[in-house]
């Protein structure tokens, strides 16, 4: 007989560990393209916090449930922690601007699944659950992109939010056939991931308006 209570802990484990995973990635991000701005240390910190923790934030406020950092500490801690190391280690060493684009994606991803099995185990439907992933997934960035007044990169750069929406998708589809929930979200990751490399590498873009 299957131990259901067990299965439980095990997706709340990976969900955590994802959502952990996720807040050291964006956090760096935020500072690595902060710095280019010239910015201050709280400059930075602001820059990663935001990146970090703005999409789960307005998840859960949508959801009616308790803000995830504010439930646990832990989150806010890796996020500035991770964000200072950042800031002081790129002082030190120079480090290339694209290298910012494959934890970027990387952090999208795991995102986007953190928040669609968030959604998913609240019981929202699939459509629901797939944009509360893409909103926890990009909504960070918009922000971050916005503070330092650059155009987000959400709206103009190849495929980001429908790479996440992809990884949110692959995800609901695994769950709705009832695939082991831990190899579900590796492969979504893992979807959510190279879309989002290859739109970058050969430049992938949604229509846009002509100027």
């Amino acid at each position: 007989m299957v131990d259901l209570s067990n299965m439980v802990e095990a997706n709340d484990a990976l969900i955590y560990g994802l959502g952990l995973a996720a807040s050291v990635v964006c956090a760096m991000t935020g500072v690595l393209v902060a710095r280019d701005k010239g910015v201050d240390l709280f400059g930075a910190l602001m820059a990663g916090v935001a990146t970090s923790l703005a999409g789960g934030t307005v998840r859960d406020l949508l959801l009616g449930r308790k803000v995830f950092w504010m439930a646990d500490e832990t989150y806010l801690w890796v996020t500035v922690v991770s964000a200072l190391l950042t800031f002081f280690i790129t002082r030190v060493r120079h480090l290339p601007e694209k290298l910012f684009l494959i934890p970027d994606a990387i952090g999208l991803s795991l995102f986007a699944i953190v928040g669609t099995q968030v959604a998913l185990d609240w019981h929202m439907p699939w459509l629901t659950a797939s944009l509360l992933g893409v909103l926890t997934a990009v909504l960070g960035g918009l922000l971050r992109d916005v503070m330092i007044n650059e155009v987000p990169l959400v709206f103009s750069s190849e495929l980001y939010a429908t790479a996440a929406w992809f990884g949110s998708i692959t995800l609901i589809i695994l769950d709705a056939i009832h695939v082991n929930t831990t190899l579900a979200a590796w492969i979504a990751l893992g979807v959510g991931i190279t879309v989002r490399m290859i739109a970058i590498r050969w430049n992938i873009t949604l229509p846009r308006f002509k100027h």
